[in-house]
C-alpha cells in the first residue's frame, strides 16, 4: 500500500463509504467517521435509530472506503459486524478513551452499529 494512503487511513477520521443498498441494489454513498484503534479500523454510529449503511453492509459486506481529506483514495474493503457484547464494550471504551468522548458507553454498546473494516487487495 502507498505510504501516503496508509498515513491517510491512520489520520483521517471523516471519510465516505459506498455501499450497495440491501433492497434496491443501488450504490449509496455517505459520510461517516472512521475509527483507528490498535492497528484496526472500525465504523460506528450514535445510538438510537437504525442506520441504512449498517443494514446495507450486513446484506452486502463489500464496500468502497473513500479517503478525501489529506489524501484521495478509493479502497476496497469488507465489513464484519461486531455483535458480541464484551467485544463491543471493549472497542467502544477504547474509542471513548482515545477521543476523550463523554458518551455513555452502555448506550453506545447496546444501541450503536459497529463493524470492523478490513482492506481488501491493497
Amino acid at each position: 500500500m502507498d505510504e501516503r494512503v496508509k498515513q491517510g487511513l491512520e489520520r483521517e477520521q471523516i471519510i465516505d463509504i459506498s455501499t450497495v443498498g440491501r433492497k434496491s441494489g443501488q450504490a449509496r454513498r455517505i459520510e461517516i467517521r472512521l475509527h483507528y484503534l490498535d492497528g484496526k479500523f472500525y465504523l460506528s454510529g450514535t445510538p438510537g435509530r437504525p442506520r441504512s449503511w449498517y443494514a446495507n453492509l450486513r446484506a452486502h459486506p463489500g464496500f468502497i472506503l473513500h479517503l478525501k481529506q489529506h489524501v484521495q483514495a478509493d479502497l476496497r474493503a469488507r465489513a464484519t459486524p461486531i455483535l458480541e457484547p464484551a467485544q463491543r464494550r471493549a472497542i467502544f471504551e477504547a474509542m471513548k478513551h482515545k477521543a476523550a468522548d463523554q458518551r455513555d458507553v452502555d448506550a453506545w454498546t447496546t444501541g450503536s452499529p459497529l463493524v470492523a473494516v478490513e482492506l481488501v487487495d491493497q
